[in-house]
């Protein structure tokens, strides 16, 4: 792709994930000429950016595009390299344009013309618009509460593939959203001693009455809910399709052998301590759990549906020993822990697109996508326009939107480009045939 003089597209879509390949689907449908760089491989995230044993926590009939189904039983879930298989197969549907391996350095908008100057590793790029397709887990987030201790092997869960690459002994994992669970019950399950850090969550059903937690979502209109419930916008939610699928119930788990403790809060030496916030975290899941279980009821009933009830569903395990008398303080060396891992989240890191479309916190600022920055777009972020927009299926509809506000734009530009002189240039023209692992 390297030239000596600037290649010029009319759409940039940086990211070739989920959110990329929505995007030239739609793209593509419209006519809208485009190029998506990619700096790895399609939805790489997907293949080496976590955990050996992750599959989909929605199952397939759910999380996917609408063009194309996955080659499984509806109701099972993807594991992480079959996901990303169904990217690349889906790109390959509608020949879209994507180049791997190219990774798109700075973007700046043109003074005195229209447009954006890309810098890639492989040249210059002028385009009219550009697309951060590049989703929401960009920057692994480990807390400054993190304790500076050389004895301890401390990694984010993105780092973490498997029990084996830990050394031995107890593992500390910090935070109980979907990622920390599975990564402390997979610990717990190869022989681990494992202690869970609980903080405020979200704990749906992985199903009820017959129906996935998807399902319930759907119907009750939560996937579409266009705002977060006034201080829940980060609340993480403790889900997953491991083993088939399975309910989260930190209860069981402390049965199972977990030791649960509460929010982490600070380090000193070889002493951690945690929150007495426990109950109160798992309270707090427990009425969210309860509240959908109603919702669902409510509109069984209003329906008048034919599902079976599920009263086990509202059994409540007792408390454990660790929950009656949970921990506040412990030694780390003594209770024989070598390895923490960080389950919190991550950071979008949008230090490339050079424009003016973020606050002075650098969230970037839009309305469905669109950004501040005339030309600029967003695919792919939590409450883009809905509850459901960082989930694969949601993505699709939000590329679609954007897509169409491209298009209805380059129609005006057409109507003023008309009424122009013709001009003349001799910058090369852009050859979007696709490449890569495509």
């Amino acid at each position: 792709m390297t030239v000596e003089q600037p290649m010029h597209v009319d759409t940039l879509v940086v990211g070739a994930g989920q959110a990329g390949v929505a995007m030239s689907e739609h793209l593509s449908k419209l006519g809208v000429p485009h190029l998506v760089l990619e700096r790895s491989r399609v939805a790489e995230a997907w293949r080496t950016g976590r955990w050996d044993s992750l599959v989909a926590n929605g199952p397939a009939w759910h999380d996917r595009f609408p063009g194309m189904e996955f080659a499984m039983p509806a109701d099972a879930f993807a594991a992480k390299d079959q996901v990303a298989d169904y990217f690349e197969a889906y790109a390959r549907q509608f020949n879209a344009p994507i180049r791997t391996g190219v990774e798109v350095r700075k973007v700046v908008r043109n003074a005195g013309r229209p447009g954006f100057t890309v810098e890639t590793s492989e040249g210059v790029i002028q385009a009219h618009r550009v697309v951060a397709a590049t989703g929401p887990f960009q920057r692994p987030v480990i807390p400054p509460i993190a304790g500076q201790n050389p004895r301890l092997t401390q990694i984010h869960s993105a780092e973490y593939r498997n029990p084996q690459q830990l050394p031995e002994g107890a593992v500390l994992v910090v935070g109980a959203g979907s990622s920390g669970v599975q990564i402390a019950d997979e610990l717990q399950r190869s022989g681990r001693r494992v202690y869970l850090s609980v903080g405020a969550h979200d704990r749906p059903p992985r199903s009820y009455r017959n129906r996935d937690f998807c399902w319930w979502l759907g119907v009750l209109g939560e996937w579409d809910a266009e705002i977060a419930k006034p201080g829940r916008e980060h609340v993480t939610i403790a889900v997953s399709g491991a083993r088939g699928g399975q309910t989260i119930d930190f209860r069981a788990l402390a049965h199972q052998g977990i030791t649960l403790v509460g929010l982490t809060q600070a380090f000193a030496g070889e002493q951690v301590s945690f929150r007495a916030d426990l109950l109160d975290n798992l309270a707090r899941g427990d009425e969210n759990y309860l509240a959908l279980l109603d919702a669902a009821d409510a509109y069984v009933e209003r329906n008048g549906l034919d599902l079976p009830l599920e009263p086990e569903a509202r059994r409540r395990l007792p408390d454990p020993d660790c929950v009656k008398q949970p921990i506040l303080e412990l030694d780390l060396q003594q209770a024989g822990i070598n390895s923490i891992i960080w389950a919190t989240g991550y950071a979008v890191d949008f230090s490339w697109l050079q424009v003016d479309t973020f606050s002075e916190q650098g969230k970037p600022q839009h309305q469905r996508g669109v950004s501040r920055e005339p030309g600029v777009y967003f695919l792919g972020l939590p409450w883009l326009s809905r509850r459901g927009s960082s989930f694969i299926w949601g993505v699709w509809h939000d590329a679609k939107h954007i897509a169409d506000h491209i298009a209805t734009q380059r129609k005006y530009q057409a109507y003023s480009e008309a009424r122009q002189p013709a001009a003349t240039s001799d910058a090369p023209a852009l050859n979007l045939s696709p490449v890569g692992a495509l």
